[in-house]
């Protein structure tokens, strides 16, 4: 169901404008689901995918120590590909039942 939603979530962001730079982005410290630009940020999107709420919130997932590995592999990234002044964010693609939730600037640095 994970790679199913990443899936999904990457055709929506393509639809939204954004392009697709990396997909299971990973380090030795962590993985970002998917990496995009829009515009001119640079976003690192966490993917979460839920059949039912019987769970909470899909982003409720997102704990802080999530938070802090996905800074040490965005950080890494953009540090590989020289991209240390460019403007960036943490989104989060929430797929709940079907239903499409993006939380743009859901947590930074």
């Amino acid at each position: 169901m994970g790679r199913a939603g990443e899936k999904r979530a990457g055709e929506y962001l393509k639809k939204k404008g954004y392009t697709i730079l990396k997909t299971n982005y990973k380090t030795y410290c962590g993985e970002i689901d998917l990496i995009a630009k829009d515009k001119e940020y640079i976003v690192f999107v966490e993917v979460k995918t839920r059949s039912g709420d019987e769970f909470g919130a899909p982003s409720e997932a997102v704990t802080q120590r999530k938070q802090e590995k996905y800074y040490k592999v965005a950080a890494e990234f953009l540090q590989r590909e020289k991209k240390l002044d460019v403007p960036c964010r943490f989104d989060v693609v929430e797929i709940e039942n079907g239903e499409i939730n993006h939380i743009i600037d859901a947590f930074s640095m």
